[in-house]
């Protein structure tokens, strides 16, 4: 399991790789188009703000994993061990519903949007809105993969990151 999970996040992390390349290909290019010949790529703009969407949505999950979205603990770290843990496991369900309802939203979405085209590359807007529910499944996968060792010790690190485990994440759980 602990392969597959790291097979996992490593192919989330190279897609987010690629997107965030393939952005700044084409800006770049879109850039030095603008000053060497003053004509620029009608669809640059429009690419890298669907590919910065998509980039949000789906390395969401992959912040998840290290604590790194906006936490306030004050109630948490003023709790008993035990009470802790039911709290932070009554915030894993609380994510995992509302992830849950945000897939349910973003295909509803996706679907509505699915006869419209952008105005620039003439692509279906289905491509853009299926970021949403697309990433919100992969937030459910990282949740799910992640919820015990969080559970039972308040721990965001991926286990398969040496380095990141000896050195506490700032502002975390464990800085």
């Amino acid at each position: 399991m602990k392969r597959l999970e790291s097979i996992f996040v490593t192919l989330n992390g190279w897609i987010l790789i690629l997107m965030l390349s393939a952005m700044t290909l084409v800006v770049g290019t879109n850039v030095a188009l603008r000053y060497l010949t003053a004509h620029s790529l009608p669809w640059a703009d429009e690419l890298a703000r669907y590919l910065m969407i998509w980039m949000t949505f789906g390395g969401a999950g992959l912040v998840l994993r290290t604590g790194g979205h906006v936490a306030i603990t004050n109630l948490q770290d003023a709790l008993p061990g035990l009470g802790q843990k039911i709290l932070r496991a009554a915030l894993t369900l609380g994510l995992l519903l509302f992830f849950c309802f945000m897939v349910h939203v973003g295909f509803q979405y996706a679907q509505r949007m699915q006869f419209q085209v952008t105005p620039a590359m003439r692509i279906p807007y289905l491509y853009v809105y299926a970021a949403m529910p697309i990433g919100f499944v992969l937030l459910i996968l990282h949740l799910l993969l992640i919820a015990r060792r969080f559970i039972m010790a308040g721990d965001y690190k991926r286990s398969d990151d040496a380095e990141a485990s000896a050195n506490p994440i700032p502002g975390g759980a464990n800085g």
